[in-house]
């Protein structure tokens, strides 16, 4: 069954701001869906019509066969939404966000109590249950957001940028208790710009430019399509001189650091050797950025010409 199905969704705001255009877009159940795109892509648009919060201008959208304009409440139900900002009252406790939200699904009391403590302790928020929301650190309010999305036992959890403003101890704890949601049969959808985390957590993904798809497929397919990978390569001792090796283009960095761009076609093995015959050993090498983050930056960097045209929009719904 299909968590998630978008079918020519459109989206023109007043003033004819087009914020979709003819949006095709199916998630599986069980999914952990990536959703990536630039500021202004349209992300956020399809999280605000999918959660009812954004009326689009015509197609269709469901979740889980629930068309989400005709069937909002039960769209709903098995719906949670992870905002980007934080939306819940400053001067609530933490235990009461939680119960208040159980509330609004109509669950009973004993129950919202068992949930709570089980996905605050998940979350390492127990405790700090009887703490007054607004002291709580950025971290600590993003793992909140969560928990309260949770409360329900929504089957798809919808997660708009919820690393952001995280540090990186936070944010892996957070990637494990999503992978294990997820192995327990909570689909996900990931709108990020940690692409890190995209290609750490997601199976597959879509991207999303100028309010079109422009890539939908699986994250190793995807990053087949990289034909070079930028290297940053730490030298035992300080150079004298950049080495010239024929087909590898070496730039300086500092003395004792070199950047190279490395071929699909071509061998680290054979750069490594040849560095050796120069008596330059390389002693640890990195990735200059992450792999989907630079084919995701190669991606937007297409001429417009060879991007979908888009079809006339119909303005009526």
């Amino acid at each position: 069954m299909k968590a998630l199905s978008l079918k020519r969704l459109n989206k023109v705001y007043a003033g004819g701001v087009v914020a979709l255009r003819d949006v095709d877009l199916e998630v599986d159940e069980g999914e952990f869906f990536g959703l990536l795109g630039p500021n202004g892509a349209g992300k956020s648009t399809i999280i605000g019509i999918v959660s009812s919060l954004v009326r689009k201008t015509c197609g269709s959208a469901e979740v889980f066969g629930h068309p989400v304009d005709r069937e909002p409440w039960e769209a709903k139900s098995v719906l949670g939404l992870v905002p980007q900002e934080f939306n819940f009252n400053g001067f609530e406790t933490v235990n009461q966000i939680i119960l208040n939200q159980a509330g609004f699904y109509g669950i009973n009391r004993r129950t919202a109590h068992e949930r709570a403590e089980r996905y605050l302790s998940e979350l390492g928020l127990w405790s700090r249950r009887n703490s007054v929301s607004r002291t709580l650190s950025g971290g600590m309010k993003r793992r909140l957001m969560i928990a309260r999305a949770l409360i329900h036992q929504p089957r798809l959890l919808i997660l708009d940028e919820p690393s952001a403003g995280v540090d990186i101890e936070v944010r892996r704890s957070m990637w494990t208790f999503l992978r294990r949601i997820n192995t327990e049969g909570t689909t996900i959808i990931l709108s990020t710009h940690y692409l890190e985390e995209a290609e750490s957590l997601c199976r597959n993904i879509a991207i999303i430019d100028r309010g079109q798809i422009i890539e939908n497929t699986d994250v190793r397919s995807l990053l087949r399509q990289l034909t070079a990978q930028s290297f940053l390569l730490d030298i035992q001792g300080d150079l004298a001189e950049v080495p010239v090796i024929e087909d590898f283009h070496l730039m300086p960095v500092d003395d004792s650091c070199l950047e190279v761009e490395v071929r699909s076609d071509q061998s680290l093995n054979e750069l490594f050797a040849r560095l050796a015959e120069r008596n330059v050993q390389v002693v640890s090498m990195k990735n200059k950025s992450n792999r989907l983050e630079e084919l995701f930056v190669r991606m937007l960097e297409r001429p417009a010409e060879e991007r979908r045209k888009p079809e006339q929009i119909e303005t009526t719904t």
